[in-house]
């Protein structure tokens, strides 16, 4: 699917900052700033940008986080007010999508032939991080209400990326879970044991994958005699 609408906004990256969470100051690398230029891509994310908690974001399975101009839209109608590029600790900023419709191994190939090809791997989960940025206590609730999680990539293949390349979806399985689904996951108390297993079929991010199994053998468990 390529579309005119459908490509590139913004590329940001992010220095280590002070983020205060409760009574102390935190460091992260969620403050993302559009770039200027074009930037080097690789299969461990953005030349430049800086992941700080390494347990929960980053690495070759996560190394790129995108969010739409659609979600971006739907949250600046929801609080009456425009948001900034970065806002949201996203890489790369991308119209023509939406992220909760997006599936894991569905393929982005952004900048034409020969450019950077990323693989949808796995939803972004809130934290008090991301609330702290935005400047919001209760925004990890809202953040879990509207269900627009953007979502994380691997690079299947690197380069350089910049405001105005076009983006191409190469759709992967119908069959495949989409971001969507596993963000509502997180928060489901009774998961199916048969629909745990099928996502273990496609090519979940390695945190994802490990999250869907511990779930799975919990439900197993749940419904032995």
């Amino acid at each position: 699917m390529t579309a005119p609408d459908c490509q590139v906004h913004s590329v940001n990256v992010g220095q280590p900052s002070a983020v205060q969470i409760g009574p102390r100051p935190h460091v992260s690398g969620i403050d993302k700033r559009p770039q200027p230029g074009r930037v080097l891509v690789s299969v461990n994310g953005l030349a430049g940008d800086h992941v700080v908690d390494t347990r929960n974001h980053g690495g070759p399975d996560q190394a790129v986080y995108l969010y739409t101009r659609e979600d971006y839209a739907h949250w600046e109608a929801l609080l009456g007010r425009a948001l900034p590029p970065g806002c949201f600790g996203e890489n790369l900023l991308v119209s023509g999508l939406e992220s909760a419709d997006m599936r894991v191994g569905d393929v982005l190939d952004i900048g034409g032939v020969g450019g950077v090809r990323l693989e949808v791997t796995a939803p972004r989960i809130p934290c008090a991080t991301l609330a702290a940025h935005v400047g919001d206590r209760d925004f990890v609730r809202q953040f879990v209400a509207v269900a627009r999680p953007g979502f994380y990539t691997r690079v299947l293949r690197g380069g350089e990326v910049g405001p105005g390349d076009a983006v191409r979806l190469i759709p992967g399985s119908a069959n495949a879970p989409s971001i969507g689904d596993l963000f509502a996951l997180w928060y489901d108390a009774a998961p199916d044991p048969a629909r745990l297993e099928q996502y273990l079929n496609f090519p979940l991010a390695v945190r994802v994958r490990a999250r869907v199994q511990r779930r799975l053998a919990e439900a197993r468990g749940a419904l032995s005699p």
